[in-house]
């Protein structure tokens, strides 16, 4: 039970992790159960880190809270947003180009524009929530709202896995979909809605439609493009998905 957990610390995170051995296929399947439990996890350590410095400039705290962020994932979403972005625009709708532009390792301009775009919207929203939880609560609704973004983050690419085909017979991803724990992501994606529902009441279901329009516009062109999901784009995802729920959360408080 507790070798799945690491598997998902390891690869979610730059958290030093030492395994025994290799883990296999049905291993690294079976770790997605734990995906949202990381996510809480990196959420915890941002909103204690937000509140640590509370009494420093706002701006200044957005930042640092931002950067520890990118750090604590080590930029491997980001990543696989840039790769998604500069595949989506120099593939001119061709699939075959797409795929192969997205396993080139360099960065093209609108790799960079996509994180930088992000990156923006991420810290504006962080920006805007630490201000409105000034002089608040640790356990504040804005505080609270930096809690869920990571968790959902990482719930998504379970969702993405069950019902979208794997497009590569290789890749960082294909071990993901190999014994896929049906019956138990299903139920760990009721247990991470209900408990998103119970933390941020009327707020917290429109974070969860804002994540079920994103996910299904963002699935809709990786079928329509690709034909399914990759590595790459199920980590676009999780960081598309944390924006949009911190921007919502603006929004909607």
């Amino acid at each position: 039970m507790m070798r799945p957990f690491l598997i998902a610390l390891q690869f979610l995170t730059r958290i030093p992790v030492r395994l025994k051995d290799t883990p296999n296929e049905k291993q690294i399947a079976s770790s997605q159960l734990y995906y949202p439990l990381v996510g809480l996890l990196i959420g915890v350590a941002l909103v204690l880190l937000a509140w640590v410095l509370q009494d420093v400039p706002t701006m200044l705290n957005a930042a640092i809270v931002l950067t520890a962020w990118v750090l604590i994932s080590g930029g491997l979403h980001l990543d696989g947003l840039a790769d998604s972005a500069d595949a989506w625009a120099g593939g001119l709708g061709d699939r075959d180009k797409t795929l192969a532009i997205m396993k080139d390792p360099s960065c093209g301009p609108a790799g960079v524009v996509s994180i930088v775009l992000l990156l923006l919207l991420k810290f504006a929203a962080l920006h805007a929530l630490l201000e409105a939880s000034a002089s608040a609560s640790l356990f504040s609704l804005p505080m609270l709202m930096i809690l869920i973004a990571p968790m959902l983050g990482r719930t998504i690419p379970s969702l993405l896995f069950l019902t979208t085909s794997y497009v590569r017979q290789n890749g960082l991803g294909s071990a993901l979909v190999t014994d896929l724990p049906r019956r138990g992501l299903i139920f760990v994606i009721a247990i991470v809605t209900g408990s998103v529902l119970l933390l941020a009441g009327g707020t917290g279901l429109w974070l969860l439609l804002a994540v079920v329009i994103v996910f299904v516009l963002s699935r809709h062109l990786m079928i329509q493009r690709i034909g399914g999901v990759t590595g790459d784009v199920a980590g676009a995802l999780i960081e598309i998905v944390e924006t949009g729920v911190l921007v919502c959360a603006v929004l909607f408080l």
